[in-house]
């Protein structure tokens, strides 16, 4: 269990194509206190720590996992949004994020607003009954607030504002056009939407 609030951005290092992926990540986390099977949000992305050193840690990657990411996430030189998973007492600044990609969306507008960065993502129309305006999203693991929402025929679209801080501190500080994201919808629309769905079928 995750809270999107991002604790350093790492580098994928290396790669390596075993039965699984395996990526090694560059982090300033101080790697003796990060256990073997823990869990890291690596931009969204729930993964198990399974071999680690000074200022690294590695990971496997499923197929599944691949698949239902971003295409190129998972390359060395590419930079990732960490966050250790939440401990019994930590402050809960974001809202309650599970590493679990429920779909992938596409940076489709960016606009300056005041000191931010208004940011429209156009997401799988499929996410669309659990998006709504002011409630919460996570961005490649980013806990952000949902300022509108747009069905179109081919896609939702969802206005975020970026402010300099939330830029400066994960990899949206190189946003462009075109860029693909994770998406993590609120776990408590999840829920509701298939007690719904569950409705309608009795």
């Amino acid at each position: 269990m995750f809270t999107g609030i991002i604790t350093d951005v790492g580098t994928i290092e290396a790669t390596e194509q075993r039965g699984d992926l395996r990526a090694r990540i560059a982090t300033i986390y101080d790697t003796a206190t990060v256990d073997m099977g823990a869990s890291i949000a690596c931009s969204g992305a729930c993964l198990t720590v399974v071999d680690k050193g000074p200022g690294w840690f590695a990971v496997d990657i499923s197929a599944e996992t691949v698949a239902r990411t971003a295409p190129g996430r998972w390359v060395a030189g590419e930079k990732l949004n960490l966050e250790r998973a939440l401990k019994v007492g930590d402050e809960l600044g974001g809202h309650i994020v599970t590493g679990h990609v429920d779909g992938v969306g596409t940076i489709a507008r960016l606009e300056s607003e005041g000191d931010s960065t208004r940011l429209t993502i156009a997401a799988p129309k499929a996410l669309g009954p659990y998006l709504a305006a002011k409630g919460s999203i996570a961005l490649d693991g980013i806990s952000l607030t949902v300022n509108s929402v747009e069905d179109t025929a081919d896609a939702v679209l969802v206005g975020i504002n970026i402010i300099p801080h939330t830029a400066q501190m994960t990899t949206f500080a190189d946003l462009v056009v075109g860029r693909p994201v994770h998406i993590e919808i609120d776990i408590l629309a999840r829920y509701l939407g298939r007690m719904e769905q569950l409705r309608h079928v009795q």
